[in-house]
């Protein structure tokens, strides 16, 4: 693309301090460095945790920032190092991500990446500590290493999931987080078996996500407390 190698400059949802109302500015965001990817985001949704972090009510306070994590986007351009991504390929950012060489990347117990795992401290990239977001030279902060809340972001290639492009990313990109966590829960760490009694409190999409209701399909025998 024309773009690659080059600063782009785009609209981003800045938040300058906590519980301060998000500024929308025009930022400027760096091409991607070895094992990173720049991606356009086209969708992106607001989940709970980043109104918890832009409150910073008992969190460290890291501003400003670029806050966002569940979205749907489109490859932009590469970094050195990456190779199974390319331009022009959907993706789906993840804030635990995957180095795929860890103990904990090979485990089938643990996704817990000794790189990639969720650090909602870290303002910055893994490869150099810099942001890739500035405004007027100085920088703005990541989030989670997905800020979606952005125009363009930059993000590790082992935070990004490629989906086919047929899915429709204004749907799918709820799979980023809120899908995944419920189904992930249930699934992966509840493990339930049919006959089992499952109670699920709260129905948002984290609870829909972990829900298989009586007369599903995918029920398998479960009675389900909501």
């Amino acid at each position: 693309m024309a773009t690659a190698g080059k600063v782009i400059k785009c609209k981003a949802a800045v938040a300058w301090e906590a519980g301060k109302p998000l500024s929308m500015e025009e930022v400027e965001v760096a091409p991607p460095q070895a094992m990173e990817v720049r991606v356009k985001i086209l969708y992106t949704a607001l989940c709970h945790t980043d109104v918890y972090f832009w409150e910073a009510k008992g969190q460290t306070p890291v501003f400003p920032r670029i806050l966002g994590h569940e979205a749907g986007g489109i490859v932009e351009s590469v970094g050195e190092g990456v190779t199974e991504l390319v331009p022009g390929d959907h993706v789906l950012p993840v804030f635990t991500g995957e180095c795929k060489e860890c103990a904990h990347c090979r485990s089938e117990e643990s996704n817990l990446c000794d790189l990639l795992r969720i650090n909602v401290d870290r303002g910055v990239m893994i490869g150099d500590g810099q942001s890739r977001f500035t405004i007027d030279g100085k920088p703005i902060f990541h989030f989670v290493g997905t800020s979606t809340f952005s125009e363009y972001t930059v993000i590790h290639v082992g935070c990004l999931a490629k989906i086919d492009p047929e899915a429709p990313l204004d749907k799918v990109c709820l799979l980023s987080c809120g899908i995944s966590t419920g189904l992930g829960a249930t699934l992966n760490v509840a493990k339930p078996k049919k006959g089992m009694t499952v109670a699920i409190f709260g129905l948002g999409a984290v609870g829909l996500a972990a829900w298989k209701g009586p007369g599903c399909p995918a029920h398998r025998g479960l009675s389900v407390w909501t």
